[in-house]
């Protein structure tokens, strides 16, 4: 019996030990969120079709960019983001490349073009609109540049050496036209709702109609929630003026009626 308490204590402090290794390897791994900040747009790239390009070609200024950091041999994980990303533009009737463009940057540097090339052929074709491979792009570069990249919005990974593979975060990265981080909002599938009140959010309600601007009054983002949620004393707002423009628009009613009543009373009787 005392043999065995032994061998589950040495049992429970191998497992503590693992433990910790394990939580020493992912150290420092998540978002460090840097809203506010501009990403640099001098930085230089491969597209998919193995051009050089600056950060700042996709940036006019205007136009809100979704940016999502992935690395294309990941075992899991950034495939099951790239999926559920997708699915999120297939729910929303924007475009890449007409109300937005999303940029998919690998942090492997030693991914290329040809790689990229053949995930986005993939996601383009699933996606099946007219016109996103213009607005989705997918880029590959060196380590010095993704490392500068992922610094200026926070996404810290690392490289696990015995997995071979990369401890990394999961999260759509919303950017201004000028390349300000506006959101984050984490998670393998992001609802399509949030997709476009964060870029009507990134684009200062220049993307959007009366409806999405309406949204964004009522609704805020909530970090903790993770999600977009209703802002109570802005509706409140918007209520009490409802409220006063019906209650006026009665009291008018009334008082045009009561006036037609007595001009109908007040008018001379024929001789």
């Amino acid at each position: 019996m005392l043999l065995g308490a032994v061998l589950a204590l040495g049992s429970m402090e191998a497992h503590a030990q693992r433990s910790n290794q394990e939580r020493d390897k992912l150290k420092g791994v998540g978002i460090e969120r840097q809203l506010g900040e501009s990403v640099p747009t001098d930085l230089s790239f491969q597209n998919a079709a193995g051009e050089t390009v600056t950060l700042g070609q996709y940036l006019d200024g205007k136009t809100p960019v979704i940016l999502n950091l992935v690395y294309h041999d990941c075992p899991m994980l950034c495939g099951l983001m790239l999926d559920g990303f997708t699915s999120s533009l297939e729910s929303l009737s924007w475009t890449p490349g007409k109300e937005f463009r999303v940029l998919t940057v690998s942090f492997n540097h030693r991914e290329g073009p040809e790689l990229a090339r053949k995930q986005k052929t993939a996601y383009v074709k699933r996606l099946d609109r007219p016109g996103a491979a213009e607005g989705w792009h997918f880029l590959t570069g060196d380590e010095q540049t993704i490392q500068r990249l992922t610094d200026a919005v926070g996404f810290n990974f690392r490289w696990v050496e015995e997995k071979q593979e990369y401890a990394h975060p999961t999260t759509q990265i919303f950017l201004s036209g000028t390349g300000v981080v506006t959101r984050y909002i984490y998670g393998i599938e992001v609802p399509g709702d949030d997709v476009r009140k964060a870029l009507v959010e990134a684009s200062n309600g220049e993307v959007g109609n009366a409806i999405d601007q309406a949204a964004m009054y009522c609704f805020q983002f909530d970090p903790e929630k993770n999600t977009y949620t209703a802002d109570a004393f802005n509706i409140m707002k918007i209520g009490s003026v409802f409220t006063v423009l019906v209650l006026g628009g009665l009291l008018f009613v009334f008082w045009r009626r009561e006036h037609e009543e007595l001009e109908h009373w007040e008018e001379p009787t024929p001789a």
